[in-house]
């Protein structure tokens, strides 16, 4: 955790333990999410705390749906957010990647409970690298059009397209979840010692300096780079197998009686 996030901590706390007098709920687990985790925060980046919680056995029994997240306004550098350990556990069924991202998060604020472990264990009968890589495939896509389009591109986006267009090389190359961790995609997956990897830290390091990234001439390097990527996974994407659910439904509502459980008992 950088000495940031460190002095940021109590703050964050703080608001978890608020948020469990007023909800009447226990959080599970809490993580950073965002460019925080990924490696790449600006000088004023928000902190994109995202957590799971669960409500005591009676909101469950009951014939009415009720809301399965918590949002709070963004305010103070702080944008938090969480979803009920069920919403959670049927997005996990389904290979979600944002949720696999923050049980993998290396900034962890949080994690009072077995059950955030227990998903770790099982995340790899539930991994559908086809239905990931769209999910990253179409993150890059949007983020492309939306903001490097034209002779001058706000270039701190790149990042934003590299990173999931990075996610579907490793999906590809490893048939695994992507590392959340931005260096170590770019290890993984370009080479040393090219102009595209030049160009990456440079950028990088501009980033990390606090510099206004906004609008500026393309970077040509990055920019070949992912016109030539996003082709080619729109095909590639396509030729991947819907790969079947390994993990019996029984398994998924023992584990979440088990944290009823654990957590209320």
């Amino acid at each position: 955790m950088t000495q940031e996030s460190s002095e940021f901590r109590p703050v964050i706390l703080n608001e978890l333990r608020r948020i469990e007098e007023q909800e009447g709920v226990r959080i599970l687990y809490a993580c950073e999410s965002g460019s925080r985790a990924w490696g790449f925060p600006s000088r004023d980046s928000d902190y994109d705390v995202r957590f799971l919680y669960i409500r005591p056995l009676d909101w469950y029994l009951s014939i009415f749906e009720g809301r399965d997240v918590i949002e709070r306004p963004i305010s103070d550098q702080l944008d938090i957010n969480g979803w009920d350990l069920k919403k959670a556990l049927q997005l996990f069924r389904k290979s979600n990647p944002p949720l696999l991202e923050w049980l993998y998060s290396p900034i962890q604020y949080l994690e009072k409970y077995s059950v955030a472990e227990q998903i770790r264990r099982i995340s790899p009968l539930t991994f559908s690298p086809k239905s990931c890589i769209y999910h990253y495939l179409n993150m890059a896509k949007g983020n492309f059009r939306g903001y490097l389009q034209g002779e001058r591109v706000k270039i701190k986006k790149y990042f934003y397209v590299l990173r999931p267009v990075l996610a579907c090389g490793w999906i590809e190359k490893h048939n695994t979840m992507p590392p959340v961790e931005f260096d170590k995609l770019v290890e993984d997956l370009i080479p040393p010692e090219s102009a595209l990897m030049d160009a990456v830290q440079r950028l990088l390091a501009r980033k990390k300096a606090g510099e206004e990234l906004d609008l500026e001439p393309k970077l040509t390097a990055i920019h070949e780079y992912l016109e030539e990527r996003l082709d080619y996974f729109e095909e590639a994407a396509a030729q991947f197998r819907t790969e079947p659910l390994q993990l019996e439904d029984e398994r998924l509502d023992a584990l979440f009686r088990s944290a009823l459980r654990e957590v209320w008992a």
